[in-house]
């Protein structure tokens, strides 16, 4: 039997619906191994019929755990991988064999640029427009944020599923590392903006000239050049904290 080069709709459509529910069932031993395993499901359905045998699924009962956006990338993979077993022309790894290669990388991968990356920067671009009085400013905080792991998701599953092992390669071509230290430049960016409307905004309450506001800078490029030599985020912010309020006790008094 020819197996087609690309998934039908209704199957990636159904994979990606599941995707959602892949931390729906974690568990001490084997981590999110049911969740990848109710995605892959409907995929295997196609692949083998409606009744899959205890030993395919006890195969995809291993121990699995990786970022959920990516992990479709290694279910289409899988897939792909099973459906050349079916026609006798595998590439030598099975599926488990392949989720367990590439299950940390892309877990790495995946936590900075969603986690540490696309969160922040969805974060900081809706504190923009809610301080301008931007009512769907939620809305644009949630579109920034899910756009991109949504595109991810789904796509993903059909690059795995199309390409095979090819797939690795694809997604070694995005550079997903230098992407998430882009993201994070621009979001550090977008801060500075942030700080300066509020800053721009707290001299005008307290009519103050925001001419005030240029004697922060110093203290701006003395907390960077101390995060540069090693010092802690959480000593900075218990320092900022304990200088604010020691100012706020001096004028009060």
């Amino acid at each position: 039997m020819t197996m087609p080069a690309r998934l039908p709709l209704g199957t990636v459509l159904r994979c990606c619906g599941r995707s959602f529910l892949l931390q729906a069932s974690w568990n001490y031993d084997r981590l999110q191994n049911l969740g990848f395993l109710y995605q892959m499901l409907p995929g295997l359905r196609r692949l083998y019929g409606r009744r899959l045998s205890s030993a395919l699924l006890e195969r995809y009962t291993v121990y699995f755990n990786t970022h959920p956006y990516l992990a479709p990338w290694v279910a289409g993979t899988v897939l792909r991988l099973e459906a050349d077993h079916l026609e006798n022309t595998g590439a030598g790894i099975d599926g488990p064999e392949f989720q367990k290669m590439v299950m940390a990388p892309y877990a790495a991968m995946g936590d900075a640029l969603f986690w540490g990356a696309f969160r922040p920067l969805a974060a900081v671009i809706g504190l923009l427009l809610a301080i301008q009085g931007f009512l769907w400013a939620p809305l644009v905080l949630l579109l920034v944020y899910n756009l991109p792991h949504l595109l991810c998701r789904c796509g993903g599953l059909m690059v795995g599923f199309r390409q095979g092992l090819g797939a690795v390669e694809t997604l070694q071509r995005l550079r997903l590392p230098d992407m998430a230290i882009h993201v994070k430049e621009g979001t550090v960016i977008l801060l500075g903006v942030l700080c300066a409307l509020l800053a721009e905004r707290g001299c005008g309450h307290q009519e103050i000239s925001t001419g005030w506001g240029l004697l922060l800078l110093p203290i701006i490029l003395l907390f960077a050049g101390l995060a540069r030599r090693g010092v802690t985020s959480f000593v900075l912010v218990l320092t900022t904290t304990v200088s604010l309020l020691g100012l706020a006790v001096l004028f009060r008094g």
